[in-house]
């Protein structure tokens, strides 16, 4: 099978299994990140990937060649990987042309032909005209512009990296996104990033598996893992959420005030206890009764607001129940706290979950 197979892969210290029956296939030119809370054994994975950790159990392969298996593994010089580094790991005494040359050097490529190499490199991470330089006179984005390069140059099999942004300002780890994001697109490279940061994933990803109690939990697009989350892990790791509870009974769901026909919901529910996630953008505030669309309209109140800037957070209390749901709303949909609301549910976006 091409491109990167997990087969029920395991990996225990002592009594603790930090990696247990993981199972992933990444395709030829993938992009797909490991997203997780501290200690869910993603940065495990990867070092097994890397060569770094041997499984105890399960097997990965490569194209088809298993790299890894508990009756032994391929050294990681040997697996035609390159790994990026929270730290970066650039050599402080050489410059930014001789950093990125050094694995082309290492595989004795001529000296031309590094030369040239690295420095078409450089002119795609946009760092010719501090080829020079070296890296105690560079800025941490810089700075990890050239561990990319280093990385990429020497054309790997699987690109590796591990939480690279971690180190970088908030306005710079944004602006890096978009740019691992740019040279994935140019060079396809099959990848694979640890990160416990969703925007990074949802940014630079085209699939996400995330990972919990050292299991995967769900792998998907970062649009149906926010829009059709499997489980509650999963619904409230991926942005925020409101849970609401109910039952089916025939063809109504019953929940906290409300009740919804089953034809309406986007995908099949069981009769019985029904747990629901509603994200705060699939409903909408009114300070008055809305009477167009089909959604369900709730009375009630404004309980609490914040203002982000990009948009509006609301707590809107119900009249005719207890239930309370956080709402978010544009910058102009502006609600006093204790004024009189109305609130609009899509119940298109009302995604029955695994507890």
């Amino acid at each position: 099978m091409e491109g990167l197979v997990l087969r029920k892969l395991g990996r225990r210290f002592g009594t603790f299994d930090a990696v247990r029956d993981v199972n992933l296939h990444i395709k030829p030119g993938e992009f797909v990140s490991l997203l997780g809370p501290s200690g869910c054994g993603k940065t495990t994975t990867l070092r097994m990937i890397a060569g770094f950790i041997d499984p105890n159990a399960g097997s990965i392969e490569l194209d088809g060649k298993v790299l890894s298996d508990p009756s032994g593994s391929l050294p990681p010089e040997k697996r035609g990987m390159s790994m990026i580094f929270q730290s970066y790991a650039i050599w402080p005494n050489m410059t930014v042309a001789q950093n990125v040359g050094f694995g082309l050097k290492l595989r004795k490529l001529p000296g031309h032909e590094v030369k040239q190499r690295a420095g078409e490199m450089l002119e795609v991470v946009r760092m010719s005209h501090l080829a020079d330089r070296y890296p105690s006179e560079l800025s941490g984005g810089q700075q990890q512009r050239v561990a990319l390069a280093r990385a990429i140059v020497i054309r790997p099999a699987v690109l590796l990296l591990d939480e690279p942004l971690s180190n970088l300002d908030a306005n710079l780890r944004e602006e890096m996104r978009f740019e691992i994001k740019r040279m994935h697109d140019e060079f396809r490279i099959t990848s694979v990033y640890v990160t416990h940061d969703q925007a990074e994933a949802m940014v630079t990803s085209d699939r996400i598996a995330v990972m919990n109690n050292g299991r995967m939990e769900q792998v998907d697009t970062p649009y149906a893992l926010y829009t059709r989350p499997k489980t509650r892990f999963v619904a409230s790791f991926i942005g925020r959420t409101n849970f609401v509870s109910g039952t089916r009974t025939g063809d109504i769901v019953d929940f906290n005030g409300f009740s919804v026909p089953v034809g309406q919901l986007p995908e099949q529910v069981t009769a019985g206890p029904v747990t629901a996630s509603i994200r705060p953008q699939a409903m909408r505030l009114s300070a008055s009764e809305p009477h167009d669309g089909s959604g369900i309209k709730l009375p009630g109140s404004v309980k609490q607001s914040a203002f982000l800037g990009e948009t509006w957070d609301y707590v809107f209390q119900a009249s005719n129940s207890d239930a309370e749901f956080k709402v978010a709303a544009p910058p102009a949909d502006v609600h006093e706290v204790g004024a009189p609301a109305w609130l609009e549910i899509d119940p298109k976006q009302i995604v029955a979950i695994q507890e």
